[in-house]
């Protein structure tokens, strides 16, 4: 009899599980996204959330928390309730380089957040004013090498993927190029294509218009194939530089805690949408973008080796935590 009434808490926890899992989401969900609106997490993610809502039921509030490096919408979601009902949706940068650019993040992006999806991911471009004479990545060391000190390069900040890129290249081809953080992407390639500085980096789906326009120039695609938007554009590999390869993420996250059906739930929902030709020839094609739906495990590792390689970035690039 003893045994029996053991069991009793035991089926009613099970029970309690499996209808939170049936009814899940009962209320609104949202996603935070800590960037301002229009780049292109924001852009993907309310693509995603559209159809997310109307498989749910339910409406999905995309809420665009900036600042401080994206640390107060992430910091948002590390302390909210794992219950499924915040999620995050950011980029590498939020949760690998942040950790070494920040003393005290107010929350620790391994133990506070439990990764669900990476949706999809993109190569950078590297990128150059276009009345600067390079057209390539082997063009601007030697004329780095030719004239010392004479080229600019601008990031969306000290510590961002362009920042790290180039003072990887600086340091292993020593040469002596510049430095110069704006604050976020649209400001650099702002900057880049006014002349204020030389070079850059950016997703194609974001550099697009500005190389239409015939302010800036591709010169090396920064992955390990070719883009299908610019497909005469030679890969870092091609140009003897295999090294300088980085490329940006969107991901979605749970508050660390989240019950596994819930992010089971969410995961096998997007991915669904993210693999629908409806949604990829819309919104992921155009933008040079890869889908990749990973599962929760499979993202903490990419988490994991990215972080190894970004360290020696940020040793390359001198940056410290501030």
């Amino acid at each position: 009899m003893k045994s029996i009434f053991l069991l009793i808490p035991l089926l009613f926890s099970l029970n309690t599980a499996a209808s939170a899992d049936q009814v899940y989401p009962s209320k609104p969900v949202t996603i935070v996204i800590p960037f301002a609106p229009g780049g292109g997490v924001d852009i993907i993610t309310r693509a995603v959330g559209a159809k997310l809502a109307e498989r749910w039921k339910q409406p999905v509030v995309i809420e665009n928390k900036a600042g401080a490096g994206s640390t107060i919408g992430v910091g948002q979601v590390a302390r909210a309730s794992a219950d499924g009902y915040t999620l995050l949706a950011t980029v590498n940068q939020s949760i690998v380089g942040n950790r070494f650019l920040y003393k005290k993040l107010g929350y620790d992006p391994d133990k506070d957040l439990d990764p669900l999806i990476m949706m999809v991911k993109a190569d950078q471009l590297i990128v150059a004013n276009a009345s600067v004479p390079v057209n390539s990545l082997k063009d601007v060391v030697k004329l780095s090498k030719d004239k010392p000190k004479s080229l600019f390069y601008g990031s969306y900040g000290n510590g961002s993927q362009t920042h790290l890129l180039f003072a990887l290249i600086a340091d292993r081809e020593k040469i002596d190029i510049t430095h110069v953080p704006y604050n976020g992407v649209s400001q650099s390639l702002t900057a880049l294509a006014g002349g204020e500085v030389a070079l850059g980096s950016a997703s194609s789906g974001v550099i697009a218009p500005l190389v239409q326009a015939g302010k800036i120039k591709p010169i090396a695609v920064a992955g390990d194939k070719r883009m299908a938007q610019f497909p005469n554009v030679s890969t870092v590999a091609e140009q003897g530089l295999p090294y300088a390869m980085t490329s940006i993420w969107y991901a979605l996250f749970a508050p660390a805690g989240t019950p596994a059906m819930v992010a089971e739930r969410i995961r096998d929902d997007v991915r669904d949408i993210l693999q629908d030709p409806k949604f990829v020839n819309q919104y992921v094609k155009p933008r040079d973008l890869e889908v990749v739906g990973t599962d929760g495990a499979q993202l903490r590792t990419a988490i994991a080796e990215e972080v190894r390689s970004t360290a020696e970035m940020i040793k390359a690039a001198g940056v410290v935590a501030e």
